[in-house]
């Protein structure tokens, strides 16, 4: 399996403006976010872009983007019908292939030359299924995060078989499914904004939006089908949200049959979506986090960042900003 095309769902309402704010990179450049994210997906390999967007955005992303702005296929949504309708709308820019997905209000940090995305893929690649990104998360963030049970891979660092998914659980729905043993107690795995999806998804998409159009009012994002499907655990340095993810199902969720998942270690905790704190600058220049765990079979484990503020002038992403 070859993973050459990237879908970013940019067009949530209450997010769709971050996408489009500037901020420092790390290697001193002022850039957009959307460019940033553009560059992680870049980065892994991929050769084709798709963002996916509310009516109207299109010019607004494309002047964003830069001198990547050619490189990318824009999508609407016409209907706020869930995340996993946003995913639907790129059908026929994926074309029955696999294709790599980003959401638009996350950016990631890494120490090494493999970024985040770049893991994920090579995963995907190597053992020819879905993959989805998690990390180690406390209970007391469950409310934002889709969730993952399963169990860990033998002999595989960081790596494990998924084999329930919960969006949003609570506390109690999380403690009876979906705790994984090697977990710290009160901690459990959480998505944080990247996967590898096969083509499967869109099929199973296609009956959720049918499903949707008598009588549910959101379409979640579905799952990836029978065959198993791996998910990374989040890069160290995780300080991640779902903002975007406002769905009754998770991206990754495979039915019935196992997916498994790589855990790349997480030295740090996520935080709350934008529109759930108050806004907060990053000050001083260094970079988030610089704790390097290895990452199983897919080497050094990358940090990640999700959220960087809007209007950040140092390096180290911080807190995202509530959209204007």
């Amino acid at each position: 399996m070859r993973v050459t095309r990237a879908v970013i769902t940019a067009a949530g309402r209450d997010q769709r403006a971050l996408p489009l704010q500037t901020l420092i990179d790390r290697d001193g450049a002022e850039k957009s976010v959307l460019c940033v994210i553009v560059e992680e997906a870049l980065r892994a390999g991929i050769e084709e872009i798709c963002v996916v967007v509310c009516p109207g955005d299109e010019a607004a992303y494309a002047a964003a983007a830069g001198e990547h702005g050619r490189r990318l296929t824009f999508v609407q949504q016409e209907e706020p019908l869930g995340h996993g309708h946003a995913v639907f709308c790129a059908r026929s820019f994926v074309d029955g292939e696999p294709f790599l997905h980003l959401v638009g209000d996350h950016l990631y940090v890494h120490t090494d030359g493999d970024g985040c995305a770049r893991q994920v893929v090579a995963l995907a690649e190597a053992e020819s299924c879905a993959v989805s990104a998690v990390q180690p998360s406390r209970e007391s963030l469950l409310p934002y995060y889709g969730t993952v049970g399963g169990r860990r891979v033998a002999g595989r660092q960081g790596m494990y078989v998924i084999e329930d998914v919960v969006e949003k659980p609570t506390p109690t729905e999380a403690e009876q499914r979906l705790l994984v043993p090697g977990l710290r107690a009160g901690h459990y795995l959480c998505f944080f904004g990247i996967h590898v999806l096969t083509p499967t998804v869109m099929d199973i998409l296609a009956q959720r939006v049918a499903d949707a159009s008598v009588g549910a009012t959101d379409v979640p994002v579905g799952a990836t089908g029978r065959s198993p499907q791996h998910a990374t655990d989040a890069p160290v340095g995780a300080t991640g949200t779902q903002a975007q993810h406002t769905t009754d199902a998770s991206v990754g969720a495979t039915g019935r049959s196992p997916q498994h998942t790589t855990d790349l270690p997480v030295g740090d905790r996520p935080v709350a979506p934008a529109h759930h704190r108050p806004p907060r600058r990053a000050t001083g220049p260094s970079p988030q986090h610089t704790t390097d765990l290895p990452v199983g079979a897919t080497g050094p484990s990358p940090q990640h960042t999700t959220d960087l503020p809007v209007g950040a002038t140092g390096r180290r992403p911080s807190t995202p900003l509530t959209p204007p």
